[in-house]
């Protein structure tokens, strides 16, 4: 079990601090638990059940019929309600793999993960509930709300649908453009790499994967033997800004006539100008028409 404060509550719910200690006292919706501090401790199923009335609350129900029910009816409600409108289904989704990840339960979160694969097809399932699931999961890591060993469990969940994925797209013929992709030194974070190595095969581009923590030198040792059309990487962890210049620098200078792409969080945060074959991606609008092969209008 984690414990919780009430502003972890409120940072991944968006409901108000405020707004939950009225709704405690009100309404008698959530029990925490006190610290020797007196200040509020809640747990998992706390966090679930909050997670649930926010999602109803947004969606036009008033807090004293959401009140009125017991903690089946409002885990029911939310299901039934993500049916009704599509539109926001895929909130209900992220919420349900979230709980699962949680409580380590593998059953559901692959029970989750098959019925949106069933609904959306591969590429929407990754970019309206995979994405959004792990912004919600760095959110999470931000306030200490999960360990490593929750993290580790669902994105190697994830990881090996998305490596399923790939293996089951058609082999490009020869010819076609050719990538490298690979994560930086001190990156392990795989699963956007992943998505646009499924991408770009999907879209007919030839692949080969160093996967993280990949020397630049690495990348010398195959491109020196071995025809490369364009290199890509993601970045997502939060290095040192010197760290992040020099690598721009380097990379850019190891490999001054094959294009680079990088894309990613951090990318933004690369202040020095970075050489002319350098492309920075910045949005997820931008890493999609790349990984589309299509051009900008």
């Amino acid at each position: 079990m984690n414990n919780f404060t009430i502003k972890d509550i409120e940072s991944l719910t968006g409901i108000k601090a405020h707004t939950i200690r009225i709704w405690e006292q009100r309404y008698k919706l959530l029990r925490p638990k006190r610290k020797d501090t007196n200040h509020r401790v809640y747990d998992n199923v706390d966090l679930k059940h909050i997670m649930r009335i926010a999602y109803l609350y947004r969606h036009g129900y008033k807090i004293s019929r959401i009140a009125g029910m017991s903690d089946e009816e409002i885990r029911q409600l939310s299901l039934e309600e993500g049916g009704q409108k599509g539109l926001h289904l895929h909130q209900v989704y992220v919420n349900q793999l979230v709980e699962a990840m949680i409580d380590f339960d593998q059953v559901k979160f692959e029970k989750v993960f098959h019925n949106v694969l069933l609904r959306m097809g591969f590429e929407q399932c990754m970019l309206k509930v995979i994405y959004p699931y792990l912004e919600r999961v760095g959110l999470l890591w931000l306030v200490d709300c999960v360990i490593p060993a929750q993290e580790h469990f669902a994105s190697n969940i994830i990881r090996k649908k998305l490596m399923a994925a790939i293996d089951g797209l058609d082999i490009p013929t020869l010819g076609t453009e050719r990538f490298l992709l690979f994560l930086p030194e001190g990156e392990y974070r795989d699963i956007p790499l992943l998505f646009v190595h499924y991408m770009l095969k999907k879209h007919g581009c030839t692949v080969v994967s160093f996967g993280s923590n990949v020397s630049l030198e690495d990348l010398r040792f195959y491109t020196d033997r071995k025809p490369v059309d364009h290199i890509y990487t993601h970045l997502i962890s939060n290095f040192p800004q010197k760290t992040l210049d020099t690598f721009a620098k380097n990379i850019g200078q190891l490999f001054p006539n094959i294009p680079v792409t990088v894309s990613g969080p951090q990318a933004a945060r690369i202040t020095q100008p970075v050489p002319d074959n350098i492309k920075m991606l910045l949005s997820m609008e931008e890493l999609l028409l790349f990984a589309r092969r299509k051009s900008a209008s």
